[in-house]
């Protein structure tokens, strides 16, 4: 029982020695290893709310469905379903420069967002997970 514990903990560690990011400090940014470009960036929703508070030129990036926004978003947030991106994402973002702050539900699908936006051509993408984690109010 115990060698399969180690097995099994040694599988687990491999795994994750193979994901294609780098943790920095409490930040994670998204690799292509192959090349070591920066994709994107992962911050926590208190950074993105620093941000929200301090900066005027973003655009906060809904991730999830129709019916998920209208129950609830983060206040002037845009909704970008991640299956609408790869057809709509130029025309509802043409400054492709222009900071984006992605969130979704849980943190999955704004991280595959992230991924498709910056594969667009977006340079300035900070992910910061999912509105379950979000700490402050929220349009209903």
């Amino acid at each position: 029982m115990k060698k399969l514990f180690w097995v099994i903990l040694l599988i687990v560690f491999i795994a994750a020695c193979n994901r294609k990011t780098m943790q920095k400090g409490t930040e994670e940014k998204s690799m292509n290893t192959s090349q070591d470009i920066i994709l994107y960036e992962q911050i926590t929703a208190i950074d993105a709310k620093k941000i929200m508070d301090e900066q005027k030129d973003y655009v906060i990036l809904d991730v999830r469905t129709q019916s998920e926004y209208d129950a609830s978003h983060i206040e002037n947030a845009m909704l970008l379903p991640l299956d609408d991106i790869d057809e709509e994402a130029t025309d509802i973002l043409p400054d492709k420069d222009q900071l984006l702050l992605v969130y979704c539900r849980s943190g999955v699908r704004s991280k595959e967002a992230a991924l498709q936006l910056a594969e667009l051509g977006y340079t300035n993408i900070k992910e910061f997970g999912g509105i379950i984690d979000w700490p402050y109010d929220v349009v209903r």
